[in-house]
């Protein structure tokens, strides 16, 4: 069925035989294969981060080695560093080449695909998104390598559950595991994988079945994980301690500070990204333009390159001063946005993280000044955790990846106060998430359904009918009775003599009097017509039209100019709207199946 998924094809036929061998229920194939799935995703893992090594030994190891650079010291060579996320760009050349859609396949898309398009995603995924996240994330670009490998993960999954013919609700289920394993594995954190899978992929959606095999994947990949690079978390906090619970108004303080943070990175991200797609110069060279700027943020902090983690480490530890880790925030934040707002290759979970722990740092360390007893690591950890949940409104992630790093009971009860805080703070300047704000920007609701978001993307001004029929408002019933008789629509916009919308009439309305003669030349059409007439406009979209044309029970809307309320430009039906939908609806089937046919 598919040419580069051989494998995952012969796996899914022998499941498939064996479940017919020995009548196994559905639920049981579904853990079966979330077993497999978690599998491969700790070995992706591993694959992944290897890869990360080795374009960080090649480009940015020997790179200082050559030029002898010092990073802990300024030297006239140190200007070479500017070269080296650059380096990163030229290298995705070849792929901006040859798999331009692939690398346009953010997180934003994945969630999309998963969520809307049927969760089918291609096989060469697995290598194309993790050899150019790893070329990025090597070479020195600031980004995480979270996204990608859940993307890598769900990739597996949804081959998988391809190749074994899963139902649609089905498959997002075994892309929810590859992408659980995939972050668990990171972490050495199987719980945060399993709501990172819940939370942000499935958008909270909780059903028993699919939460056991999400559990499963999560545990196998954690398995592999922890045999071949050992028993640690990638990253560690020292012994949390709570001194006193008055600490708790400090933390709740931390929160409201990290949830604006967090507001102001997601707007700062996007606007940075949208000056990099309005940037005159060919697409395959914003990349490397994009490498020079962060090199040259790298230059006077050379602390944003790559993922962050030796630096967050140091943060959770209690190092650094304050004005270092504050100046780090608006550094890091630029670095991130210009790495991935130019093309680079990478996600945002590590720099959320690693934003998290100098504002908590620099948070920490001024509390220290002021009060006896504070432990400026701590907050970090927390702080770390309170901007994950709030860039990515996912609070139970972060709080579960933060108790797992700790292993700490002490800690949940500040966690939990910073993250839910924080959370909130940013959803009430933010609506969207930081993964999900592109698509919000296009119209697409991921909660809403696959539905609303086809009638979310037609406009009006595309269905309506232009130029409608049209009855002066002082046509007389007779004179509309013998109109009717020769049409046939059944609403009619009134229009006066200047042209306006006064009203509409339905031959409903006519009914009631049809069989009154003596009033057929006395009664004008204006005194049985609607006058409070409900309209939309060319730029409405179908899902609004939809709920007005449901709010009132009509069956069409007039269709105004949007500066002048009074003037018609045309009439939309119900039946047009469905008509449109279900023509979009075979569109976007046709444009799955494409894709299929060519994974």
């Amino acid at each position: 069925m598919f040419r580069t998924g051989k494998f995952t094809a012969r796996i899914g036929l022998w499941l498939t035989g064996l479940a017919g061998r020995f009548h196994l229920s559905e639920n049981t194939v579904m853990i079966m294969m979330a077993v497999v799935i978690g599998l491969l995703a700790g070995f992706g893992n591993y694959a992944f981060r290897k890869a990360i090594e080795f374009f960080h030994w090649l480009v940015f190891e020997q790179g200082v080695e050559f030029f002898e650079i010092s990073l802990q010291e300024w030297s006239l060579s140190r200007l070479w560093i500017i070269l080296f996320p650059a380096v990163g760009g030229l290298l995705l050349i070849p792929f901006g080449i040859w798999f331009k859609q692939d690398l346009g396949f953010g997180f934003p898309s994945f969630l999309e695909k998963v969520n809307l398009r049927g969760a089918k995603l291609k096989f060469r995924t697995i290598f194309t998104r993790g050899l150019a996240s790893a070329i990025t994330l090597g070479t020195g670009g600031s980004a995480g390598q979270e996204g990608p490998i859940a993307q890598i993960g769900g990739a597996i999954g949804s081959q998988f559950g391809q190749s074994f013919r899963v139902s649609g609700d089905r498959l997002k289920v075994l892309v929810a595991c590859g992408a659980a394993g995939g972050v668990a594995a990171t972490f050495n954190a199987p719980i945060a994988g399993v709501f990172f899978a819940q939370e942000i992929v499935l958008l909270a959606s909780f059903e028993l079945a699919s939460f056991t095999s999400i559990v499963i994947a999560s545990s196998m990949a954690t398995v592999v994980s922890r045999a071949l690079l050992g028993d640690v978390s990638e990253l560690y906090a020292p012994a949390y301690v709570l001194h006193s619970y008055w600490e708790l108004a400090l933390y709740l303080i931390l929160g409201l500070l990290i949830g604006s943070l967090a507001a102001l990175f997601i707007d700062l991200h996007f606007r940075i990204k949208d000056a990099f797609t309005a940037l005159k110069i060919p697409r395959l060279l914003k990349p490397v333009f994009g490498g020079l700027l962060v090199g040259l943020v790298g230059l006077f902090f050379p602390q944003v390159f790559g993922n962050g983690y030796e630096y967050i480490q140091e943060a959770l530890l209690g190092k650094g001063v304050w004005y270092v880790l504050a100046a780090l925030i608006l550094a890091k934040m630029l670095a991130t946005s210009m790495t991935l707002g130019s093309g680079l290759q990478g996600g945002l979970f590590a720099p959320c993280l690693y934003l998290g722990a100098v504002a908590g740092g620099a948070f920490g360390k001024l509390a220290s000044i002021l009060f006896t007893g504070i432990s400026p690591g701590a907050y970090a950890v927390v702080g770390m955790g309170a901007f994950l949940a709030a860039a990515t409104h996912a609070p139970m992630t972060a709080i579960f990846l933060l108790f797992e790093i700790t292993d700490s009971y002490e800690v949940i009860v500040p966690i939990m106060v910073s993250c839910v805080i924080s959370a909130a703070i940013c959803r009430h300047f933010k609506k969207d998430s930081i993964d999900t704000f592109e698509l919000s920007q296009a119209g697409i609701d991921l909660e809403s359904g696959k539905e609303r978001n086809i009638m979310k993307s037609l406009q009006v001004g595309d269905v309506m009918v232009k130029n409608p029929e049209t009855i002066p408002e002082q046509m007389t019933l007779g004179q509309f009775a013998d109109f009717i008789a020769s049409t046939r629509h059944t609403n009619f916009p009134l229009v006066s003599t200047e042209g306006n919308l006064v009203g509409i009439i339905s031959v409903q309305d006519f009914m009631g009097v049809v069989f009154e003669k003596d009033l057929m030349d006395l009664v004008v059409v204006k005194e049985l017509a609607t006058l409070d007439v409900v309209t939309v406009t060319v730029d409405n979209n179908l899902d609004e039209a939809m709920k007005k044309i449901g709010y009132r029970n009509i069956e069409q809307l007039p269709v105004v100019d949007r500066e002048n309320s009074k003037r018609l430009v045309g009439i939309v039906s119900r039946r047009d709207m469905v008509t449109a939908y279900n023509r979009e609806l075979m569109s976007r089937s046709l444009e799955d199946v494409e894709d299929e046919a060519h994974v």
